[in-house]
């Protein structure tokens, strides 16, 4: 792990890490009071499944407005405005706002219903990490970058375990909905940080160009962005706040507990975003992706026949080990896939592609659990290992540009 501390980053590269972690404790603590909360608030399955849609939709259309204006507003300018509106956001949710309202607000883009999201917020920090960093040190900035956003989810999800300790302590102690004013101080703490960044992150481009998007690698590009919006379609239907809702319905699990089980998810995903790195400098960017994902797809159907809390915790545990390792290596494969003026598009496209069909999931989850609790984890399961196997189908015989990048590639010139 030496050589990750020893990756070199730039002041630019470390506020974005500031800014990130605020943002992760922020989400890993909402990913699980989201649903307990709106649940507390008698909100059914089908108003929990609708605000989640919502969520998702909304980091879906705030994608798009990235890839499209991002760097003609300026990525600094549009960082700082996500982390105004996820500071409003958290009021929305404090003051028991109506669901009418809650849609609103999070339909902004701010609010992420996963630690590690592939929303406006990681478009924007994608494409100024790849512009300092190069080769094998994008790929493990990437690694770092993503156990960043990990371990400090990992914090925020042992923090919602907040609420009820306080009050078991004091009675007068405020509901669960009041936490999410927590939100403010550390949105506003990432807005600072986000203003204080150089122009270097800025689109090296000129406006023309940079205002374009994607002309070179537009074709590369649109079959990722298909293949992750299949992958993602399946991934709405198990997002982490169904999961904690989930395990409370099904097993009973209490929020503290939740908040364990999510901390230990949060430490083995930190762990897993380094050993990614590694992986993909040794075997290739889409070698790590596809051999690491599948088996993590087939624990995810194993989870849905799950008979105890225990085991159901163990399974979901062994996948979270595997399940992320893609993360950091698709994110440095787009990056080094796509010309230096087209990274904020590419990643931004790629991200929307993700957030397009991701909002059908937690509706259907919503209603499909009604049929059969378990069923979400079988369908998500078993439209990931399709993906799996047609990414592998579709890319493994396309090279990479010899840019030094540490994937395995022939050094070819794209096709």
């Amino acid at each position: 792990m030496g050589s990750f501390v020893r990756t070199p980053l730039s002041p630019d590269v470390r506020r974005v890490l500031i800014a990130q972690s605020l943002r992760a404790f922020a989400y890993g603590f909402g990913a699980i009071m989201v649903g307990t909360t709106l649940r507390q608030r008698h909100f059914s399955a089908v108003e929990v499944g609708l605000v989640l849609t919502a969520a998702l939709v909304g980091m879906a259309l705030a994608s798009v407005a990235i890839g499209r204006y991002g760097d003609r507003l300026g990525r600094r300018r549009c960082y700082v405005a996500l982390y105004l509106a996820l500071a409003v956001t958290g009021v929305a949710f404090a003051l028991g706002a109506p669901l009418y309202l809650l849609l609103i607000m999070v339909l902004s883009g701010a609010l992420s219903t996963d630690v590690v999201e592939s929303g406006p917020f990681t478009s924007l920090e994608q494409s100024m990490i790849a512009t300092d960093l190069a080769g094998r040190a994008r790929l493990r900035g990437f690694g770092v970058y993503n156990a960043v956003a990990a371990a400090a989810g990992a914090v925020g999800a042992l923090a919602a375990g907040l609420p009820p300790l306080a009050r078991s302590i004091w009675r007068g102690a405020p509901g669960d909905a009041t936490w999410f004013l927590l939100f403010v101080p550390v949105a506003l703490a990432g807005a600072v940080v986000a203003a204080s960044l150089s122009p270097a992150v800025e689109s090296s481009g000129t406006t023309s160009t940079s205002s374009r998007g994607l002309v070179r690698s537009r074709g590369v590009v649109h079959g990722l962005a298909t293949l992750f919006a299949l992958d993602s379609l399946a991934g709405g239907f198990v997002v982490q706040a169904f999961v904690a809702y989930w395990f409370a319905v099904r097993y009973g699990a209490s929020t503290t507990t939740l908040g364990v089980v999510f901390f230990s998810v949060a430490i083995l995903q930190t762990l897993s975003f380094l050993v990614a790195a590694r992986l993909g400098e040794r075997f290739g960017l889409l070698r790590t992706m596809v051999a690491t994902h599948l088996p993590s797809n087939v624990l995810l159907v194993l989870l849905a026949v799950a008979p105890t809390l225990g085991v159901a915790v163990v399974v979901l545990l062994a996948r979270t080990s595997l399940s992320q390792m893609d993360v950091p290596t698709r994110q440095a494969y787009v990056m080094a896939m796509v010309d230096p003026e087209e990274r904020t598009a590419a990643a931004a496209y790629t991200n929307t592609a993700r957030y397009v069909t991701r909002p059908v999931g937690p509706a259907l989850a919503g209603a499909v659990q009604s049929l059969a609790l378990g069923a979400p984890f079988l369908i998500a399961g078993s439209l990931k290992i399709v993906y799996d196997l047609a990414l592998w189908r579709r890319f493994s015989r396309v090279p990479l540009p010899d840019d030094g990048d540490a994937s395995g590639g022939s050094g070819h010139h794209r096709r």
